[in-house]
């Protein structure tokens, strides 16, 4: 059984994220399933630091960008949202070209808090991150809907 609010397509979270970090960056969402959501992200002259290596900061974008999106479509968007709290994020090893791909599974989605465990893996498929994202749920203000 799908956790998702609606029935949606890969082509929906594009969307959505058009025109944002997300597009200038070269996220692209990969797979959507019952309870999971998967995006690449290049390793390249955008998302690395000065030593050549995968950022740190980077990761946690795609972590971030994974989770975020994934606790919006849980939710009721036509009168909640959810936003980014807290993030925790270990670097395994470093990433130095190609693509590194993320999923986000959750571990708890409440009515004001979901937590996502998010791990990026290189294309050989070592595992360069584990991530750990709470975001908050909140009310639309123009909503009229009621818990």
């Amino acid at each position: 059984m799908s956790i998702w609010y609606r029935n949606y397509a890969v082509a929906d979270l594009d969307k959505l994220c058009a025109d944002t970090a997300v597009s200038y960056l070269d996220i692209r969402f990969a797979e959507l399933g019952e309870d999971f959501v998967s995006a690449s992200m290049p390793v390249d002259a955008r998302t690395v630091q000065p030593m050549r290596v995968l950022h740190g900061g980077a990761s946690c974008l795609l972590a971030e960008t994974l989770g975020s999106v994934a606790s919006n479509l849980v939710i009721n968007p036509d009168a909640f949202y959810a936003v980014g709290a807290e993030i925790n994020a270990s670097h395994l090893r470093p990433a130095t070209r190609g693509r590194v791909t993320g999923i986000a599974r959750p571990i708890r989605l409440g009515s004001s808090q979901h937590v996502w465990d998010i791990r990026i893996e290189n294309e050989a498929g070592g595992l360069v991150c584990i991530a750990r994202l709470t975001n908050v749920v909140r009310r639309r203000r123009d909503s009229v809907e009621r818990d």
